[in-house]
């Protein structure tokens, strides 16, 4: 039923935003919760308190001011998640070094793109994960990377020598200079263009969404929030490490990537009473054939984003996981990422059903894109948010930032939404062609322009296409040059290896003579859709 009410909300006035920087919210919680577990690694064995936690980032920070980081340098990260990486994600913010986020799932073709295009003059990293040889990638990027000075491996030597003692002084004077409305963190995400955008964020829009986040969870010092969401994604970093630093919180690392075994273990063995996951997840974690064998009682909460969750799902997670406030949240790393979020005690049919409501301190509405005016509750538009968590920009790119970011300060997500009389938020399509793959958003013209570069490809429209596990599975149509006479989904794999992230590798190609067209000329993509399920409704998708 469509309303006279304008699609327009503002959150919750309390409590208080945030006015601290990363380095003084993590003094104030060593402060208040010295011998609370802050960091739990468990494959590494490894724990510290927020006492322990403070001093040891604070060694870290004072080497990277003597080894000559300054305020403002761009540090870029490539790893799996490990304790390292959440000591060098707070040192770098305790002296106002900019934190670039790097996909580990980056080959060679990406990670190369956004070290040049931020400035990268350090990059840490893993030295191998699964298949990818970091050290092999990041020895022959530094050829085609002339501002990467230095590269540090965790788990060796010149990381560890990167700890210094008696360096408080300097790090004090630095961090007395910072602001919290200071750039801090670079996150790049894929863009339509076909090369990645980096979204520019602040202590101010980070540090503020963690903690709202972790307000509307209830969390305090007792809870212990488990995180096999990639740290790499504000999912992790900002929802899960800055959530709990902002509340005392232990953050647990269950496995450097996700393993639904591993994760159930970690909650069992550290009395988890958050977890966090996209819905795949979850429902590998429920499908697991020794799931009763894990207890998982001392859940009460967590987060479930990237993706609607299926009611059964849902019901389950709240059933035979114990997690009857979970919440759902809604966003993108632009806004730091949650701008709406179901509250704990919301029924199941809105946690299913909806992106919940707009958070505290924020502003939404659903727009007309052509009118630009808010529409009418019950009407679909296009999702704008605006407030604290709004990005600085992209970096470098005032020209992208101009098109997503208007002279009022409104985020326009090109999400298109419907809102309730009560606020609730339903996200109903997009406005561009972004496929979400398991939670993670793929825009099909960065992959369109790698796949340009093949030698028998003339032209390539990447769609997205429903599969059960992953909601939506990549799917390319191909037009081949004069010559070639086929192109399959194993040849695309091979000719992508190292060169393009997993996700991003097309799992169905097929080809096609020409494109179906409008009158003016674009690509009917929504034609390729419907023949792509014609087509997948009759055979084995090879």
């Amino acid at each position: 039923m469509i309303s006279v009410q304008p699609s327009h909300a503002r959150g919750e006035s309390s409590p208080d935003l945030l006015t601290d920087t990363i380095g003084e919210a993590l003094r104030r919680a060593a402060e208040r919760w010295p011998d609370a577990d802050a960091v739990v690694d468990v494959p590494a064995a490894r724990r510290w308190t927020y006492s322990q936690l403070r001093q040891d980032v604070r060694r870290l920070a004072s080497g990277l001011l003597a080894a000559g980081l300054q305020p403002g340098d761009r540090v870029g990260v490539w790893s799996p998640n490990r304790w390292e990486w959440t000591l060098v994600q707070f040192a770098t913010a305790e002296i106002g070094v900019i934190l670039v986020t790097i996909n580990p799932a980056y080959r060679a073709h990406e990670l190369e793109f956004v070290i040049n295009q931020a400035g990268m003059r350090w990059v840490f990293a893993a030295q191998k994960f699964k298949d990818t040889d970091y050290v092999r990638i990041l020895a022959d990027a530094r050829t085609s990377c002339p501002d990467l000075e230095r590269v540090a491996h965790f788990g060796t030597d010149g990381f560890a020598e990167l700890f210094a003692d008696g360096g408080d002084q300097a790090v004090d004077a630095v961090a007395a200079a910072l602001s919290p409305n200071d750039a801090i963190n670079v996150q790049y995400t894929s863009g339509t263009t076909g090369r990645p955008k980096g979204a520019t964020l602040s202590h101010d829009n980070i540090l503020n969404n963690g903690y709202f986040v972790g307000e509307l969870l209830a969390y305090t010092d007792a809870d212990r929030v488990c995180i096999p969401v990639p740290f790499y994604h504000c999912f992790g970093m900002v929802m899960g490490n800055l959530a709990c630093l902002t509340h005392g919180a232990a953050m647990v690392i269950p496995a450097p990537s996700f393993d639904p075994a591993a994760t159930l273990a970690a909650v069992h063995a550290e009395s988890c009473t958050s977890l966090y996951g996209v819905p795949t997840m979850f429902i590998a974690e429920l499908a697991l054939d020794d799931f009763d064998s894990f207890d998982l009682s001392s859940l009460r909460t967590g987060i479930m984003a990237g993706s609607p969750c299926p009611e059964q799902v849902m019901r389950q997670v709240v059933s035979r996981m114990h997690m009857a406030q979970v919440s759902i949240c809604y966003g993108m790393t632009e806004t730091s990422p949650v701008s709406t979020q179901t509250r704990t005690d919301d029924p199941i049919e809105l946690r299913v059903g909806t992106v919940g409501r707009v958070g505290p301190h924020l502003e939404i509405k659903i727009v007309d894109a052509a009118a630009g005016d808010a529409v009418r509750r019950g009407e679909i538009g296009e999702l704008c948010t605006r407030g604290y968590s709004v990005m600085l920009g992209y970096w470098d790119q005032p020209e992208k930032t101009a098109e997503v970011l208007d002279a009022d300060g409104w985020m326009h997500t090109g999400d298109l939404a419907v809102m309730d009389d009560a606020g609730y938020v339903q996200i109903t399509g997009r406005s561009n062609d972004m496929v979400i793959r398991g939670g993670e958003n793929i825009y099909p013209r960065e992959v369109e322009e790698f796949l340009y570069t093949h030698p028998d490809v003339r032209d390539a429209q990447v769609i997205g296409v429903p599969d059960e596990k992953y909601g939506e599975e990549l799917m390319a149509w191909v037009v081949l040059r004069d010559g070639a006479t086929e192109l399959s989904a194993d040849d695309v794999r091979a000719f992508a290896a190292d060169k393009l992230a997993r996700q991003k590798i097309p799992r169905f190609v097929r080809t096609i003579g020409e494109f179906p067209m409008t009158v003016t000329g674009k690509v009917r993509k929504v034609e390729l859709r419907e023949m792509a399920v014609e087509l997948f409704g009759r055979d084995d998708r090879r």
